[in-house]
């Protein structure tokens, strides 16, 4: 994804003087792009209860898409603008894929999302940047999964992951077929929420 897309969505979510630091991330904005995409059409309440945040909250965060040039209001709640659309398929491009997983070999936590990252596996080393990016977003930790000469290697822990895995093997590649280069992170929690945003902070340092 281009440097200026993420720096846009990062800066949505920056401190802005006067004013207090926002309470979102830019977590939060790629979890609101992915709920008004999907419905079209979104109001305050609903896209508290899909972001787990509080009205208030999402007021300022729309406030900023909108400053931004990424959505507007409609008479059915806030949709995006030709920008926002833009942007939302860019961010599609990379973060190709998202399914929960049950609890596996490798679960930390009650819940378990996983998201699919085109073609970062050269920005993965042993998967350590990510699962602290997932600690820090409240998750219990994330497990990074790169597509190397045509196998699903876990770094530090498994060169093959069809064989000492095979049951998180068998459920990615089904759900989300993965190509060489492509990366897969797993966010555990045991909350579902909790996971989804562990997750998407470990992919958002892939991006």
């Amino acid at each position: 994804m281009p440097a200026q897309f993420k720096k846009l969505l990062e800066g949505i979510c920056g401190v802005r003087a006067p004013g207090p630091l926002p309470t979102f991330t830019v977590l939060h904005v790629v979890k609101a792009l992915e709920v008004i995409a999907r419905d079209g059409s979104v109001g305050r309440f609903r896209l508290s209860q899909e972001l787990g945040v509080g009205e208030g909250v999402v007021r300022t965060l729309l406030k900023r898409m909108k400053d931004a040039g990424i959505v507007r209001s409609a008479r059915s709640g806030c949709i995006l603008t030709q920008n926002g659309v833009k942007l939302w398929e860019m961010l599609r491009s990379k973060l190709a894929g998202k399914v929960e997983l049950g609890r596996s070999e490798i679960s930390l936590g009650e819940y378990n999302v996983a998201i699919l990252v085109k073609g970062s596996g050269s920005k993965v080393s042993a998967g350590l940047e990510q699962r602290d990016a997932a600690v820090k977003a409240g998750a219990l930790g994330a497990v990074t999964i790169v597509m190397r000469e045509g196998k699903l290697q876990i770094p530090m822990i498994s060169d093959d992951a069809s064989k000492d895995f095979p049951r998180v093997y068998q459920r990615v590649v089904k759900a989300l077929q993965p190509q060489e280069g492509d990366v897969i992170v797993v966010g555990s929690a045991n909350e579902k929420l909790a996971a989804e945003y562990g997750a998407l902070a470990a992919a958002w340092t892939l991006l």
